[in-house]
């Protein structure tokens, strides 16, 4: 049976996306995205905060890393990816990233109306 790796994000860019090109001359974008949530612990609601890298490849990371910085909403579709590798002194890391099949930018939200801000 073959599995679902579907994932669903919205959050705000950590920093502004670091943008480069393969030798062949595909874009590759990375940032990282906050997404804030609300827990109960003990009785008293308190904030939360997840990190997650992402990346964006192809004529979409092109896009991201022209238009996105830091602050800027988006919502995400992807699939999640695992990665793996062995530092010098022979210790095993591994992370897991989204790879992003669409970035949707959302408006910035400001204190001027929202109508007079493009997006």
């Amino acid at each position: 049976m073959r599995g679902i790796n579907k994932v669903f994000l919205m959050g705000n860019l950590v920093r502004d996306p670091e943008l480069k090109f393969t030798s062949s001359g595909v874009a590759i974008c990375n940032f990282s995205i906050a997404i804030n949530r609300r827990v109960k612990r003990e009785g008293e609601w308190t904030d939360e905060v997840d990190y997650i890298d992402v990346v964006v490849l192809g004529k979409q990371g092109e896009t991201c890393g022209e238009y996105l910085s830091k602050g800027r909403g988006v919502f995400i579709e992807g699939r999640l990816e695992n990665s793996t590798w062995e530092t010098e002194d022979g210790q095993k890391r591994s992370k897991i990233r989204v790879v992003a099949t669409n970035v949707q930018f959302l408006p910035r939200s400001s204190s001027t109306d929202e109508a007079d801000v493009p997006y």
